[in-house]
Parts: C-alpha cells; structure tokens; sequence
C-alpha cells in the first residue's frame, strides 16, 4: 500500500511525536517509532520525508517572493542563536509554522546556523507547558515563541458547560510561565494567539464526535484578547484567520490550521518582527 493512501498514518507521523513526550527514553530511533506508530520501517520514512519536503516546499513558496525573502534576510535572530518553539499541535506539527520559520532561514540564511527547537507537544494544555517549562528554559533560548490555549478551550462530553482549563487558570498559567521565562533567561520573547475555529467542520469530524469533543470560537476569542492585553510583541493570527476561520487556513477537522494557514502564520510573524506589513 502507497502510504500516502492512509491518512491515518500521515496524520499520526505529522503531529504525535512519542520521543518528545518519553523524553526520558533515549532509545527511540526509526525502528521503535515505526513500531509505536504500527507501521514498517520503510513505510515511516517514506510519510516522515514526505511531510518534511511539504516544509520545505512551504517555505521555497515563500521565498519566492524578493520582497519577503528580504525579511527573512533581516529577521533579527543573530548567527549561533537559539530560537524555541512553545505550544501544542499547531506548533509540534510536522508541517507547521515553526517547522517552516526552520527551513526558512535554513534556506535564506544557513551560514548563520540559526539553532530552531520546537518544543510544541499535540494535546498540551498551558497547564501542561506550565509544568515542562523549566526544562524548556534550562536550554537557555536566546527567544521564545509561544502559541498556546486551544487545548485549553476545548470542551468534553455532551453540552459541556466547562472548558478543559478556565480563562482565569489559562491566563494565570501564561503569567507564571512568561515570568519563569524572564526570571532563568535574558530571551526575547513573542506571542502568538492561537487561531480560531471552524465550528462546523469540528462538529462534523467523525473522531470530535466519537471523543465527545469541541471548541468553541467565543472561548478562543477571550483567550486571545488576554493574549493581546500583554506587553510583548503579539502576532495575532486570530485577526488574519476571521470568525469562523477561514476555510483556506484550516483543515478538513475544522481546528487545525491547512498547510496555507500555517503559511499565513509564519507570514505574519516574520512580518512584525521585521517592523510591521508594508502599507
């Protein structure tokens, strides 16, 4: 079988990530991954490759276009730095804003040998990141890029009246981990809300409706105003996606961003770090 005919296994490969979140088995290679993801060697690295090329591809796309690759040219990470990725699916994915802001300056600007850790792991709450933070920070970023609160949001069981973490926690959680950040390290730090949504498509996806599974814009929505009142740099995807997201910029299950909306992120970042869209 053409792996590329499982969506399942593509979808597994691109977005669970067993060694990041077994960091203490240091004997994950190739062959136990296949293993956990219940494929042969061969076919594993045929859908990792493939998902990497799409990065790239993404990125290459990009590129092309002087104006933008001229941003890249002056994004202000300097030669020998370290830049860490922080959040949950939207960031961990294979195909990702992150994994493209990495083949970005891998393409534009290798000799400069930008070191990119994305530390995104699926299915993390900020609770979560809260509690992994200080490992994150013992790396010593020179900056940091966060996006996280979609796990948060989301709710469980038939007409949930609660979110998986209040607003108040979320946003006590974001608080704690920027000061952590500021207290062990000297790094940059930026903010990125997490996009809204497509309900519909979310309450349409076949595994949403077996999990008992939703989210819901309002609640993104409060996550990012929070997000928007802190004093560092913020890039809001939430303005650029719309309410509902725009179908170009998410996927079929109606919460993860497409290929083009990951795009329109990093976009976007490296936009405001390089002094705002030209007018």
């Amino acid at each position: 079988m053409n792996p590329t005919t499982n969506p399942q296994w593509v979808k597994l490969v691109q977005t669970q990530h067993p060694e990041k979140q077994l960091s203490y088995a240091r004997q994950l290679d190739d062959n136990l991954l296949a293993a956990i993801y219940g494929m042969d060697l061969e076919t594993y690295l045929i859908v990792k490759g493939q998902l990497v090329r799409q990065a790239k591809e993404a990125a290459e796309q990009l590129l092309e276009s002087p104006e933008f690759a001229g941003r890249v040219d002056r994004l202000p990470f300097k030669a020998g730095e370290t830049v860490i990725g922080v959040g949950e699916s939207t960031t961990d994915d294979l195909l990702s804003w992150f994994e493209i802001l990495k083949n970005l300056l891998e393409l534009q600007r290798p000799q400069d040998g930008i070191r990119l850790i994305n530390e995104g792991i699926s299915g993390n709450t900020s609770t979560q990141v809260l509690g992994r933070f200080s490992g994150i920070v013992a790396k010593q970023p020179d900056w940091i890029l966060c996006m996280i609160g979609g796990n948060d949001v989301m709710r469980v069981g038939p007409a949930s009246a609660k979110t998986q973490v209040s607003l108040e926690e979320t946003v006590k959680n974001l608080n704690e981990i920027r000061r952590i950040a500021a207290a062990r390290t000297e790094s940059h730090w930026v903010w990125i809300t997490p996009p809204t949504f497509d309900e519909e498509r979310i309450a349409a996806f076949p595994y949403f409706q077996m999990g008992q599974l939703s989210w819901r814009n309002e609640d993104i929505i409060q996550v990012g105003e929070m997000i928007r009142s802190l004093p560092d740099l913020i890039v809001d995807t939430q303005a650029g996606f719309g309410q509902p997201a725009l179908a170009k910029f998410i996927g079929f299950d109606g919460l993860h961003p497409s290929i083009d909306g990951h795009k329109a992120i990093v976009r976007w970042l490296v936009e405001s770090l390089t002094g705002g869209k030209e007018r």
